[in-house]
């Protein structure tokens, strides 16, 4: 198998691959830590929060905070799984380059 194949084309977006590193190096992070962390908007953190959650590489866990609603997501077992496979991808290609 070439090397390619094994990137997961979930996280060739940088957004992406920037809310799962977040969410496998912690056990959960709310939408508007994630927000301000990555200096995304609104609209475009949903957008690769919903493609990762259909991917089944996160989950989602909603509940209030008094009145306000809380979002929390985590990098579900696939996910990690997917992440790492790709991370690996990564180191392979980058031994490969230096061979």
């Amino acid at each position: 198998m070439k090397i390619l194949e094994q990137f997961d084309k979930a996280f060739e977006n940088r957004l992406r691959l920037q809310i799962m590193s977040v969410l496998v190096a912690n056990t959960h992070y709310d939408f508007n830590a994630l927000k301000e962390l990555l200096n995304a908007t609104d609209g475009n953190l949903a957008s690769h929060l919903k493609a990762l959650e259909k991917e089944e590489y996160i989950t989602v866990n909603k509940t209030f905070i008094g009145r306000k609603p809380n979002t929390q997501y985590s990098a579900s077992a696939a996910g990690r799984t997917a992440f790492k496979k790709h991370l690996e991808a990564l180191e392979n290609l980058i031994k490969q380059q230096k061979s």
